[in-house]
């Protein structure tokens, strides 16, 4: 069976299982779901989801938020973790969003790079949630999980967005790594992953076992 042969059955195997594949943050705007993600880093979804709800309810606009106090910013996302980092940069992505984008998200990879704090998986993410671009967010459950399948090397997660996109039908892309945050919570856990009733068990190649000891366990 080649890589793309299993990308393919894993694809249809998780959509079974998980027909909506929706992201765990949530939002309501475009502007909320980049900040939503940005402090997702060494945070869990559901964590984020708690902060955002009077992050978003206290500074109402992304000029309210451009306009905010660094210090205010940071007390209300404190429990995010990485407070000082990521109040910056949500003040200073908010300011360039008006400034140079008259308050809308760009809709490339390399616009959304330039914003402060934004990396590959953040605008990955943005592009196919928001756009419905093709788009393969390489985060720690998709690393760690295409790498016991057998599709991919390694953790570099530049290098796994690139190995996938050969192998992932562009329309599914975004999806899929969807389900992947949904089954790597569910079975295929960064510790104890429940092979025994592992739905992908009979395509799956267990990974090497550096991928599996270096994938970090996923916080969110």
């Amino acid at each position: 069976m080649t890589k793309k042969e299993r990308a393919l059955q894993a694809i249809a195997l998780l959509e079974q299982r998980y027909p909506d594949a929706v992201c765990s943050l949530t939002y309501e705007r475009p502007y909320e779901l980049l900040i939503s993600t940005r402090l997702s880093a060494q945070c869990t979804d559901a964590r984020v989801n708690i902060v955002t709800k009077e992050l978003f309810a206290r500074y109402t606009s992304l000029k309210a938020l451009a306009d905010a106090p660094v210090a205010d910013i940071e007390e209300i996302i404190r429990p995010c973790g990485l407070f000082h980092t990521k109040a910056k940069d949500i003040k200073g992505l908010s300011q360039m969003l008006l400034d140079d984008y008259s308050g809308e998200l760009p809709d490339t990879l390399e616009a959304l790079t330039r914003l402060p704090g934004v990396g590959r998986k953040t605008a990955n993410l943005i592009l196919g949630d928001i756009f419905h671009k093709p788009a393969i967010v390489t985060d720690t459950h998709c690393i760690r999980i295409c790498g016991r399948l057998g599709l991919t090397e390694g953790k570099d997660p530049y290098k796994v967005e690139l190995a996938l996109k050969k192998i992932i039908p562009p329309e599914k892309g975004s999806d899929f790594c969807h389900r992947l945050v949904l089954f790597g919570r569910d079975v295929c856990t960064a510790r104890s992953p429940k092979c025994g009733t592992c739905p992908l068990s009979h395509i799956c190649k267990g990974g090497t076992e550096d991928t599996v000891r270096q994938a970090k366990p996923a916080l969110d």
